[in-house]
């Protein structure tokens, strides 16, 4: 398996040489299981240069929705695939409070895109899980899905390919305010023994109370869960869209300081664009 992240900042797209070395794209990572199958968590920004890539192939392609957040869709328009004749392109959408499975295709109505998706010659196949579904294969692989704890609701995921496993958890409130859809233990439990874990870490503890609610964990809590969950290794994810290069290794420092004070084994990265994985 291997796996490249090609967006990593929460919120909106950030240019600017302040944030070259980790990149401003949102949301999006691309997994090729090992038979070559192309499976996609997320469509931000960064999923348009993945296009590029995947334009030079021909075989299906399955991208999986955690919810219909700007920053999690709004690189779909620009993804080449989609208008390619006849590629076949399978979409499953998380599983949202808002009934909307569709909304990565109808803001491509016409009006805030000049291209609408009804006009695409791509096979675009939709499918919106039913409540009961939580488990199904994709190739060789068996994926899982989790509700996350996020305003509108949405869907974390598991990838499991032999005896690989990572997963993806972006925008999840690990302690909300609000009723939560999972528990810190579930969350152990979903990611337990991961190779790698891509978790949301858009804050740290320094900047609540004030952003509390909305939908983001703080980057200390995202390590504890990890060590709890025994995962070989952390991805820091879904950087916030105000912070440079400079305070993202700031981010990772601090993290990297509870790690070695309790003597984990944990591996502890800040994702950036670019960054390939072989597991």
């Amino acid at each position: 398996m291997k796996l490249t992240f090609y967006g990593v900042r929460g919120s909106i797209p950030t240019p600017g040489k302040e944030f070259a070395k980790y990149g401003g794209n949102t949301a999006c990572v691309h997994i090729e299981l090992n038979d070559g199958t192309d499976i996609i968590l997320d469509a931000g920004t960064g999923i348009k240069n993945l296009g590029t890539k995947l334009a030079k192939k021909t075989s299906e392609i399955h991208l999986l929705l955690t919810h219909n957040h700007w920053d999690h869709i709004q690189g779909f328009p620009f993804f080449a695939p989609i208008y390619q004749a006849d590629r076949v392109i399978h979409i499953t959408p998380g599983k949202t409070t808002l009934n909307e499975p569709d909304a990565i295709l109808t803001q491509m109505s016409g009006s805030v895109f000049p291209v609408n998706y009804q006009s695409l010659s791509s096979d675009i196949r939709l499918k919106a899980l039913s409540d009961d579904i939580n488990q199904w294969n994709i190739g060789k692989a068996r994926i899982s899905r989790h509700p996350m704890n996020h305003p509108g609701g949405g869907s974390s995921f598991v990838i499991e390919e032999g005896n690989t496993k990572i997963a993806y958890i972006t925008d999840n409130e690990l302690y909300p305010p609000y009723k939560k859809e999972s528990d810190f233990l579930e969350w152990v439990e979903f990611a337990a023994g991961a190779d790698l874990i891509i978790h949301d870490a858009q804050y740290m503890i320094s900047d609540m109370p004030a952003k509390s609610g909305w939908g983001h964990s703080v980057a200390e809590e995202t390590v504890k869960l990890a060590m709890a969950a025994r995962a070989k290794k952390l991805a820091l994810y879904s950087h916030d869209h105000i912070r440079t290069d400079s305070e993202i290794e700031k981010v990772e420092a601090h993290c990297q300081s509870i790690i070695e004070a309790v003597e984990s084994e944990l591996e502890l990265f800040a994702a950036k664009e670019g960054l390939t994985l072989e597991f």
